[in-house]
């Protein structure tokens, strides 16, 4: 049987396939980003899972798809957690750009991420082509959820944000100065961390001016930077991926509409997809 995962910094969806196609098995793991995680946290992540553990014997193929496995170091390290976990799987791992492309589309098309993190490709239906390798979450990421985070903790802070605005976020989050800067520069994984605030915007009483203008500032960075860098950007549909994108899409629509570009879809989770792509193209279920 072949198990597919989607993995983020954040969470990470399995899927367990019979020859048929059909789901056997569908479980969640803490995020697996190699990049961000030390082996350790790796390790223990899978092994609290009772769901994958009981699979072990029945899995013959992993193919994982994740964020942080676009450079070879990172991508060696979890092949290697992998392959002593599920010790009798031939196991494949790829970036997570490569799943986003595959359950958004067969043809020609730009595919972007916006999640906990964010990215982008050129998918030829075939394979995968990036024009601007990631750099990460302190450096990149526009229009991420660590991306919408920082930027409402510094409107907090700078006094931006408006007066019933910060009540209500003060309400919500721990805002101290101690409590945000040992999480940001001491506890591990700060980028999942900083994504946790983004929840405000989506889940806060009102979607008011602040919150549209703080989207499309975001939206459009990304649009400049992650996907005009394509020269076939206004010739082929643009699609996303992601929570982020999924609840912005409103907003990414008219930033688009400046730019000329032809928004393809829009999918929350990539991981239903991925399952429709194993059992057309892979298993080749009719």
């Amino acid at each position: 049987m072949i198990l597919i995962a989607d993995g983020g910094s954040t969470k990470c969806d399995w899927i367990l396939l019979d020859d048929e196609g059909e789901v056997v098995t569908k479980t969640r793991t803490k995020g697996l980003n190699p990049a961000v995680f030390k082996p350790d946290i790796l390790k223990s992540r899978l092994q609290e899972n009772d769901a994958l553990k009981q699979i072990i014997p029945k899995v013959s193929r992993v193919d994982f798809y994740g964020a942080g496995c676009g450079t070879p170091t990172p991508i060696k390290n979890l092949k290697g957690i992998l392959e002593d976990y599920f010790n009798n799987a031939e196991v494949n791992v790829e970036e997570d750009m490569v799943a986003a492309a595959l359950a958004a589309t067969t043809e020609r098309g730009i595919v972007c991420i916006l999640g906990t993190g964010s990215n982008s490709c050129f998918f030829d239906g075939k394979k995968v082509h990036m024009e601007v390798e990631s750099l990460g979450y302190v450096l990149m990421d526009e229009a991420s959820g660590n991306y919408f985070g920082k930027r409402l903790i510094r409107d907090y802070y700078y006094k931006t944000m408006g007066k019933d605005m910060s009540k209500e976020f003060a309400k919500r989050y721990d805002l101290s100065a101690d409590s945000i800067k040992r999480n940001v520069y001491k506890e591990d994984n700060p980028n999942t961390y900083l994504a946790s605030f983004a929840e405000f915007i989506f889940t806060a009483q009102e979607r008011n001016g602040y919150f549209y203008k703080l989207i499309y500032e975001g939206m459009e960075k990304f649009i400049e930077r992650r996907v005009m860098c394509y020269k076939q950007a206004q010739n082929v549909p643009i699609h996303f991926i992601g929570s982020i994108a999924f609840f912005s899409e409103d907003i990414i629509r008219d930033v688009a509409k400046r730019y000329h570009l032809n928004i393809g879809n829009v999918i929350r989770r990539p991981i239903d997809g991925l399952i429709s792509h194993y059992k057309k193209n892979v298993l080749k279920v009719k």
